[in-house]
This record gives structure tokens, sequence and C-alpha cells, in this order.
């Protein structure tokens, strides 16, 4: 189950409202949907949290870039709405490197043989059972590595993006690694939010 809010900073303090991500497909769509709510290009911050598993934060001043953080990045991978909070740039990949991971992968057999590949039709049962039997249990191989299946552009688990995102609102580093299920509520208090915020939910 997801829960996602919207609390925009005003001359009065802030005002919340629960918000649907059903429209939402992109970061780009998720930052104006921001923008949006912002009053005379104040903060507004989205929360979107996944019960049990994990919760995210996207930060919008004005113009600016978002700002992000994730509490779980393996996890939020999982799911819809995490992979939009989980951009090439705070993964550390280059712009692109998912969809070309992925054409490659259509491209290539898990063996490593390309489709059609002549070779493979001619190659004795025999062959392709034991080379099947060693994709099954790679560590009965006198020549497995156990690195092979090391994945550089796996997803890290534990949290990720910018960890100061709350530090001017009064949620240190180390208060915002703390937080686990309905942060909301923590983050709400703090930032004085939280009749607001109750009165959406």
């Amino acid at each position: 189950m997801y829960f996602a809010a919207l609390l925009a900073r005003t001359e009065d303090g802030w005002e919340a409202s629960d918000t649907e991500l059903d429209d939402v497909e992109t970061l780009s769509d998720l930052t104006d949907l921001a923008q949006e709510a912002s009053v005379d290009e104040d903060t507004v911050l989205v929360y979107i949290e996944q019960e049990d598993a994990w919760f995210g934060i996207l930060r919008v001043d004005g113009e600016e870039d978002p700002r992000i953080y994730v509490s779980d990045a393996s996890a939020a991978a999982r799911s819809s709405y995490g992979e939009i909070l989980l951009t090439d740039e705070l993964l550390g990949r280059e712009p692109g490197a998912e969809d070309e991971i992925a054409a490659l992968e259509e491209l290539v057999d898990l063996d490593g043989t390309e489709d059609g590949d002549p070779d493979e039709a001619a190659r004795p049962a025999s062959a392709a059972g034991t080379a099947a039997d060693r994709q099954a249990h790679p560590s009965s191989h006198p020549d497995s590595d156990p690195d092979a299946g090391t994945d550089p552009d796996a997803v890290p688990a534990g949290p990720i993006g910018e960890l100061g995102i709350l530090a001017d609102f009064g949620v240190s580093e180390k208060d915002l690694l703390t937080l686990r299920t309905d942060a909301l509520t923590e983050i709400a208090d703090a930032l004085g939010a939280a009749e607001v915020l109750e009165a959406v939910r």
C-alpha cells in the first residue's frame, strides 16, 4: 500500500494535501506536481511511502533542481514509484545506463550467446546439458568465479540521496536516518505541520 502527501510552505505556515500519483510516470511529472502547489516559489515537499518498506522525499524550491532522499534504495527499486525517484544521477550511473543494460540483455542470452547463434543449434545435447548444469550450479565448476554474478549496476541497499534535505527545517541527517515506518508523522512534527497533515490523512 502506498501513501503520498504534499506539504507546501506559505507565509502562514504549511499547507498539506494528500496526493494522487496515478498520472505520475516520471520525475519531471512529480516535480511539476510540486511546483504547481508552490506558493510564491516557496518550498514544497512530496512524501511517498510504501508501507513497511521504504519512504522517499522530493523537495522542490522554486525553479531549482529537485532534491531527493530515499530511505531504502533496493526496496524502492522494486516499486514503480520508487523507480521514479531513483534517477541515474542519484545512483551514480551514466544517464541512460539502465536503458542500455536492458537493450543488451535482450540481445544476449543468459549464457552469453547471441540470438540465432548457429553454434547453439549444433551444440551436442550433452554439452548443452553440461552448460545448463554449470549455470544452475556455478559453484560446482572448478573455474567458477564467486563474484561473476555480481551486478555492478545493482541498486544498493539502505538510504540514498541528500541526507541534509530537511536539515534547515530541524531534521538532521542523523534524525533522518533513524526514521522508519510512518516517518511523515515525525517529519511533520519537526516542521510544525502535524495538525494540517492530520486534517488530510
